[in-house]
């Protein structure tokens, strides 16, 4: 299968499974998101959806948060992982979106990453997301599926998140990233992965 057609390929299979895929991570502004993003490193989506709630009832603003302190801020998050790193960082950013940015978050990559605990994926997913600006965040499942679909032999995800931003189209970038993770989990695990029961790798083994 020539790398033109694996694209069209892949890409229908995504579409046509997840025409619009939700944001896995339960928010209501761009803040929430950018503070269920930051803990859902190293974290499952759905652990975070499990802690955030109570979290963003005491605080949903950055001035709200600002004004908690750091033991109170641990108690909602305890139960995920890295817990008082990101208890810190959350305290931290939530000051300085107050003092610097008058208390919106800001819809630049430079800006974000700034952020304490704010990476380039982080900020990837809040461009992408909460300010519709193309970006391809890549988490484990991307990279991992990237690498079984022949798209990127990247070594990091630096590399891989190259790869894809090359062989997709720009405008797709935004869901196609969201489409992976669900085919990902869905179909195409890391464990007990079954070829023949997956709609995209039973095809392009056919090819190899």
């Amino acid at each position: 299968m020539k790398s033109s057609q694996k694209i069209q390929f892949i890409s229908q299979i995504l579409d046509d499974l997840y025409p619009d895929p939700p944001i896995p991570l339960n928010h209501t502004s761009d803040y929430t998101l950018l503070i269920a993003v930051l803990l859902s490193a190293q974290c499952t989506d759905d652990r975070v959806n499990l802690i955030t709630p109570a979290l963003f009832k005491k605080a949903d603003t950055p001035q709200k948060m600002s004004k908690l302190s750091l033991q109170e801020i641990t108690h909602f998050i305890k139960s995920c992982t890295y817990f008082n790193t990101k208890a810190a960082n959350i305290l931290a950013l939530s000051q300085i979106l107050v003092d610097e940015h008058q208390g919106q978050v800001p819809n630049t990559f430079e800006a974000l990453e700034a952020l304490p605990g704010v990476g380039h994926k982080t900020a990837s997913v809040v461009m992408s997301q909460a300010f519709h600006i193309p970006a391809f965040p890549v988490d484990t499942h991307i990279h991992r599926l990237a690498a079984r679909f022949g798209l990127s032999d990247g070594s990091t995800v630096e590399q891989t998140e190259k790869d894809l931003k090359k062989v997709f189209p720009k405008n797709t970038w935004n869901k196609r990233h969201l489409q992976i993770i669900y085919f990902g989990r869905n179909y195409c695990k890391a464990r007990g992965h079954q070829i023949e029961k997956c709609p995209i790798c039973k095809e392009l083994y056919r090819y190899s």
